[in-house]
């Protein structure tokens, strides 16, 4: 376990280095063509464990406005697969290279085995990138299953409270339809955290309510704590209410057993009788 979470804390980041600090010493060596180079777009393959899935189309087009003006200052790093590329770091950076419309890229391929694949996109991303809430929460669910932490563990590992995990990770347990409104930006995770636990169908009318009437959180959770009393059994309601009726019933009850066969259900109270003489004297006393 510790092998792991060093492994973990380290981070894509500090791989990397370590990658980039190889090749320093092959361009020290006068072999820098061996590096840096040019690779076809269509050639590159996503990276398959990239949990980012939204990038921002300004951002992009700003950084597709440099690298028309600069060209591209830091190539991508890719990793060679049969004929093609795997994409290890830089994605926005490809993205902003279409969007320009050329049909090459500067790249390093780095000498980085394909099971680290994993680790690299999800580390990089959880700790420098704005992934949005479900993103993270999906992040952080691969973590704890690929490499069988706890969530206090990874909370340690990237310098998050457990809290803060277990909060992002119950974002999962929300039906589609509320999980990409919170991909989408519509609804914040704050949100989403007050409508965890509904019904689907609950979900999704609290999901609207607040699209059309621009609730804050806290209108949001008045709204859920009606979705959820109109959802809780009656009969517990009824059932107090009957308590305070008993002790009442109970002295009619008392009163009335002369007349007939009496019985009490809920807050009702019935009286059978044997023959027509209890029916006259019954009238009598209620008369």
């Amino acid at each position: 376990m510790g092998k792991i979470k060093r492994a973990l804390g380290r981070g894509l980041g500090a791989i990397l280095e370590d990658v980039e600090s190889s090749y320093n010493k092959e361009l020290e060596g006068g072999n820098a063509e061996n590096l840096i180079i040019e690779i076809d777009v269509d050639k590159i393959e996503p990276n398959p464990y990239q949990p980012r899935s939204n990038f921002d189309k300004e951002a992009l087009r700003e950084l597709s406005d440099s690298i028309a003006r600069h060209g591209l200052i830091q190539p991508i790093i890719v990793i060679q697969k049969d004929d093609s590329y795997v994409l290890i770091a830089g994605e926005r950076r490809l993205r902003a290279t279409k969007l320009l419309g050329e049909r090459k890229i500067k790249a390093v391929v780095a000498d980085i085995k394909s099971q680290n694949l994993r680790e690299l996109a999800l580390i990089e991303n959880i700790q420098r990138e704005d992934l949005n809430p479900i993103e993270l929460a999906k992040s952080y669910k691969e973590l704890i299953g690929e490499y069988s932490i706890t969530q206090e563990e990874l909370a340690d590992i990237i310098k998050k409270s457990r809290v803060q995990i277990t909060n992002t990770l119950r974002l999962l347990s929300l039906c589609d339809e509320v999980q990409d409104a919170v991909s989408a930006d519509k609804i914040s995770q704050g949100h989403a955290k007050v409508i965890v636990g509904l019904e689907k169908a609950d979900q999704i009318l609290a999901l609207n309510t607040i699209l059309g009437q621009r609730l804050s959180v806290r209108d949001t959770e008045n709204l859920v704590k009606k979705l959820k009393d109109k959802t809780k059994p009656r009969d517990k309601k009824s059932r107090g209410g009957f308590e305070n009726f008993r002790p009442e019933l109970l002295k009619l009850k008392s009163k009335l057993d002369k007349f007939g066969k009496i019985s009490i259900k809920d807050r009702k109270i019935s009286i059978e009788f044997n023959e027509i003489l209890q029916i006259s004297e019954f009238l009598k006393r209620i008369g």
